[in-house]
């Protein structure tokens, strides 16, 4: 009975061992992760005057993380002037605006630039033109001044299956641009003073940002896109330049003496855990578009 005894705690120590020792693994590898993914910029340099990086990649779907990372950047004493790298086709327009208007917040506060990189385009644009000078590649694209909004229509392939939909609905336009019915010429009067609004408000910003008359805004606000000479010869940009062009235009703009210390938004979480974030932010921007129309600042053009 002893013996039984002793080789059950033997057991439930080495099973205790196995626990502890795998959390602390996983704690382990978290921690590196994020180590990783913050990266040398994010750990060093405390009490050095530092240029912050705030990065607009990829596709727009939310805000919050840029309009985050501009408000720390701006509360911290270190960081003298601030760089919005962007590479983006745009996207949604609430958000859009929103890191617009995070910019305008931020330039009013320390020094700060946009800094184009391949692309800039539409929503990407709306963002740059919060600041007071833009700097882009000759070859950035950008421009794209414009809303787009594409409404599929299946209600051809559910007769030839035989299905059936059954709609109940409190008003006329309530299931406007639904992919299950005709699209009706009240549907796009409905849906054209909708984007009609949208492309007016995009307008007018640019024209104020850039300086110019609504009217010389809308020569350029057709959907086309321009590279960054033909955008600077328009007034779209400032500059032609590259990153680092714009990182020591912003910190001779704060008097920093010396090369400045570049710094990136440190990450709050692993590399696993934003990537699991990305891809359920992904599955709910598509469920969103099968289950409503999407209106977008967006160029969906070649990248």
């Amino acid at each position: 009975m002893s013996g039984s005894n002793n080789d059950s705690r033997r057991s439930g120590a080495v099973t205790a061992l196995i626990v502890f020792g795998g959390m602390f693994l996983v704690f382990f590898l978290s921690s590196a992760m994020v180590l990783v993914a913050m990266g040398d910029e994010g750990l060093t340099g405390l009490g050095e005057e530092k240029v912050g990086v705030v990065e607009v990649i990829g596709p727009i779907t939310d805000s919050k993380e840029t309009v985050r990372n501009l408000r720390r950047f701006v509360e911290d004493d270190t960081i003298k002037a601030i760089v919005v790298r962007i590479d983006s086709p745009g996207g949604s327009v609430a958000p859009s605006q929103e890191m617009f208007q995070a910019v305008q917040r931020a330039k009013e506060k320390k020094p700060l630039v946009v800094s184009m990189g391949n692309l800039a385009a539409s929503g990407g644009y709306y963002i740059a033109i919060g600041a007071d000078k833009i700097y882009a590649n000759p070859g950035s694209v950008t421009g794209s001044i414009g809303v787009i909004t594409q409404l599929f229509n299946v209600s051809r392939i559910t007769e030839k299956l035989d299905l059936e939909v059954n709609t109940l609905k409190t008003g006329p336009y309530k299931d406007s641009g639904s992919p299950f019915r005709e699209f009706t010429v009240q549907d796009e009067v409905y849906f054209r003073d909708l984007i009609d609004d949208i492309y007016e408000q995009f307008v007018e910003d640019v024209a104020k940002s850039r300086k110019m008359e609504v009217s010389e805004a809308k020569k350029f606000a057709d959907g086309r896109v321009f590279t960054g000479r033909q955008a600077k010869e328009y007034g779209l940009v400032d500059e032609l330049g590259t990153l680092t062009d714009a990182v020591d235009y912003v910190a001779k703009e704060a008097k920093i003496e010396g090369d400045p210390k570049i710094v990136y938004p440190a990450k709050e979480t692993s590399v696993l855990d934003q990537l699991l974030k990305s891809n359920l932010q992904s599955l709910v921007s598509e469920a969103k578009q099968q289950a409503t129309p999407v209106v977008e600042y967006r160029y969906v053009g070649p990248q």
